[in-house]
């Protein structure tokens, strides 16, 4: 079998109580695997780390959403591998593969449950990016729950980040008018001057946030894209048109809560607009991910889809990487570079 690195897995330690630290994570080196029949050996390249991680830290049943962590085990998210040997004949060396892995440098697993990545359809990180579950969540929460249509007025809250970059601008090749919510100068001039949207709102500089999302939106709100719950989702609500359609896709401001405030509850203003909210899982449309992957591939080589990677490098910083996403860090999909493809 080859390879010269030592081998490292990282491990929940402990459930955190509120924002992770770097006591939730144990570093610990560990013996290669052995491979068995129909099984690869690979390599990590690429971790994703994701907000909605956190939730799986917490204790608790195993639920769709995935499953829960246990103390002692290795952390898992979508990562992208190469097989550095295969006994399976779906798989050769040197393959680059994609599946929910341990947070482990070398592993097998069961071929299975692993799948090819198509290197035409962009570069090899964004299997778990644009091309991705956080692509692929943008996409289907506005196509398929948000029922987008030219000239409406979406609001994005997130609106840097991995999935709220991606969401912006698919609202914008569609034709609408786009609002997006995020948390700093530096974020806010990103998504204006570097994708284009019409007004960008940073939260943290302004006293009113419902009266700011008001004035940015004259015509009101047709559909808002909502991957931070809590204030930020209060402070739309008022804006809703007739119709409008609330797409939950994650609550990023609520994650770290071990008791989460009670807001306003949205009710009357659902009935009173005749208004849908609905949340969703990215795996709900499973049977549709290729052609959505083709849709975004097109919009990537055509330049109308710009994407940003917040590259970290480094096995040993992927605990800091996670931790990062809750401190506002990241413009663009959060990501940790674990190894470099070997040439076969």
């Amino acid at each position: 079998m080859e390879h010269q690195d030592k081998n490292q897995v990282i491990l929940l330690a402990e459930r955190p109580a509120g924002i992770p630290t770097e006591s939730t994570f144990e570093l610990k080196e560990i013996g290669m695997p052995e491979l068995k029949k129909g099984e690869v050996f690979v390599k990590l390249l690429y971790v994703s780390v994701d907000p909605g991680m956190r939730g799986f830290m917490n204790k608790g049943t195993d639920d769709a959403i995935g499953l829960k962590f246990e103390i002692g085990f290795p952390i898992t998210s979508r990562s992208v591998a190469q097989v550095v040997e295969s006994k399976s004949g779906e798989f050769a060396k040197g393959d680059i593969v994609s599946s929910r892995l341990p947070w482990q440098i070398y592993q097998t697993i069961d071929a299975k449950k692993v799948e090819k990545v198509d290197p035409t359809l962009g570069s090899i990180s964004t299997a778990v990016g644009v091309l991705g579950v956080p692509g692929l969540a943008a996409y289907f929460g506005l196509e398929k729950i948000g029922e987008i249509k030219k000239g409406q007025t979406v609001v994005v809250s997130g609106a840097a980040g991995g999935v709220g970059s991606i969401a912006v601008q698919i609202a914008k090749i569609k034709g609408c008018r786009v609002i997006g919510i995020a948390g700093s100068e530096k974020k806010i001039e990103y998504l204006e001057k570097e994708i284009g949207i019409d007004v960008g709102i940073n939260y943290k500089k302004t006293d009113d946030l419902a009266k700011a999302i008001s004035e940015a939106c004259p015509n009101g709100v047709d559909i808002f894209f909502d991957n931070v719950g809590g204030k930020t989702f209060d402070a739309v609500l008022g804006s809703i048109n007739k119709h409008a359609r609330l797409v939950i896709c994650g609550e990023i401001s609520d994650y770290n809560e071990n008791h989460p405030p009670q807001g306003p509850r949205p009710h009357h203003i659902l009935i009173q607009k005749s208004a849908r909210m609905e949340g969703y899982v990215v795996f709900d449309f499973m049977d549709e991910f290729e052609s959505a992957k083709k849709e975004i591939s097109q919009w990537l080589k055509s330049g109308e889809l710009k994407y940003r990677e917040n590259l970290i490098e480094g096995f040993e910083n992927i605990p800091a990487a996670f931790i990062g996403l809750f401190k506002g860090e990241n413009i663009g999909k959060q990501m940790v570079k674990v190894s470099d493809v070997t040439s076969s």
